[in-house]
């Protein structure tokens, strides 16, 4: 997913995972943030309230808008400082009624869910014959004669990998497919979900329209309707399938960012912001994507608090609108990117144990490196030689040069809940949780105290 990291970080990095621990030994502190974070329970009441007390967060919906009210008074409740919303307006997708059924040559329903920016059928819905795609490749091969006036059906299947690598090539059926078969004539598409469970339940998630192209109905079918109508289409006989799908699109609607703080002792050091985002899919409560991030980020900057006032300033960002496009990550960097960064880290890959981290730290960091891994090390946590990307929310600040690590959860079955009707509370493990906050918290604490100079700005 990462490109290999060349240089002289890189190289001390590797030669870490050979070397006895010792060798780099963390101070006392890092002992002491990390025995008490994983003795945490912010994070998972942080994720009990809002899951519970909110739920679902579509981005630039009034639960949205609840959600950043939920967050701001827990996090005055938590102890920070500077606790504030920060608005914007955005376009925002409203789902309607998501049905589907084949029609000939053996009529049933299919369990299926809009897409993001989906195009809209009339209330009646549309009716067409499928041509089916074993993959994206094939979809973009096809001649257009072949789609026109009919709907488009891709069928390539994603399986689970430990660090997620597969859904940057399996997402492009959702993230591109749509724009590809519209071009061609199709009069709508449908997917099989991006994910790696075998539940009868769809995989929603954002697409964007290529430019000047018409949007059409589009939607992912759960995995086994998925299976079922291409066991259907391999009877060798035209298939029917009608398809209602009535979203809607509204213009200029309120979203917005939270922030908070711990206030650093010296503000010419540059400002550490640990990110997550506040908005989630409609199906679920958002508990893996992204409550827990959220939880993870505000409990271990209190964990490094409790040590005492830091040198730098840990900002906490619960960004808007990550789902739809990363509005929340365009709006922090708007108002607040001519400010000094230090480090920018994020949570948002579920909150399965941590078993790796990768660096993208200015040269001549190699020592802060080395004592972060050194600390992480008790924890069951790797350093790598691949080189840190971040996420979303904080894509802006890593383009403009803002050094980041990115903490590596387990994403074995993380796409067995993504966009799901299944991520929901239950599905959070406080054991691996706690750990998240444990590796969060001894590497803020090492970043917002470190000597050495960073950042950008």
């Amino acid at each position: 997913m990462q490109k290999i990291r060349s240089g002289t970080l890189a190289a001390l990095l590797l030669g870490s995972i050979f070397t006895p621990v010792l060798s780099h030994a963390a101070p006392a502190d890092s002992a002491a943030i990390r025995d008490s974070a994983l003795k945490d329970d912010v994070a998972f009441a942080f994720t009990e309230g809002l899951t519970t007390e909110v739920g679902p967060r579509p981005a630039g919906t009034p639960q949205e808008a609840r959600a950043r009210d939920w967050a701001v008074a827990k996090l005055k409740a938590l102890g920070f400082s500077n606790v504030r919303a920060e608005p914007y307006t955005m376009p925002v997708w409203v789902r309607g009624r998501d049905e589907a059924r084949i029609v000939s040559p053996f009529p049933q329903n299919l369990v299926l869910a809009a897409l993001g920016n989906s195009g809209s059928t009339s209330e009646k819905g549309i009716e067409g014959e499928i041509v089916y795609f074993a993959s994206i490749a094939d979809l973009e091969a096809a001649p257009a004669a072949a789609l026109k006036g009919k709907i488009a059906f891709v069928d390539h299947g994603m399986k689970a990998t430990q660090d997620g690598s597969s859904y940057g090539y399996f997402g492009a059926a959702r993230r591109q497919g749509p724009s590809i078969a519209s071009k061609k004539g199709a009069i709508a598409i449908l997917i099989r979900s991006i994910g790696t469970d075998h539940h009868r339940v769809p995989h929603t998630g954002v697409q964007m329209w290529a430019d000047g192209v018409t949007p059409i109905p589009a939607a992912a079918l759960s995995v086994p309707d998925a299976e079922q109508l291409a066991r259907v289409i391999a009877r060798g006989q035209p298939v029917k399938v009608h398809l209602t799908l009535t979203s809607k699109m509204l213009k200029d609607q309120p979203s917005g960012n939270v922030i908070a703080e711990i206030p650093g002792s010296d503000p010419t050091t540059g400002i550490v912001v640990a990110a997550c985002h506040l908005d989630s899919w409609d199906q679920g409560t958002g508990a893996i994507d992204d409550a827990t991030g959220c939880g993870i980020a505000a409990a271990s900057a209190l964990q490094v608090a409790k040590l005492g006032q830091p040198r730098r300033t840990i900002r906490v960002l619960m960004a808007g609108a990550e789902e739809v496009g990363g509005d929340g990550a365009r709006a922090y960097y708007k108002a607040h990117g001519a400010e000094k960064h230090a480090l920018a880290i994020e949570s948002d890959f579920g909150a399965d144990r941590i078993w790796r981290v990768d660096f993208k730290l200015p040269q001549g960091h190699e020592v802060l490196a080395k004592r972060i891994a050194g600390a992480l090390a008790p924890l069951g946590v790797g350093a790598s030689t691949q080189e840190a990307g971040g996420g979303a929310d904080i894509a802006p600040l890593v383009k403009a040069g803002v050094p980041v690590i990115d903490l590596q959860q387990d994403g074995t079955r993380y796409f067995d809940l993504h966009h799901t009707p299944d991520d929901t509370l239950d599905k959070v493990d406080p054991a691996q949780l706690r750990q998240n906050v444990a590796a969060w918290a001894v590497t803020l604490e090492a970043v917002a105290n470190a000597p050495e100079s960073m950042g950008v700005n």
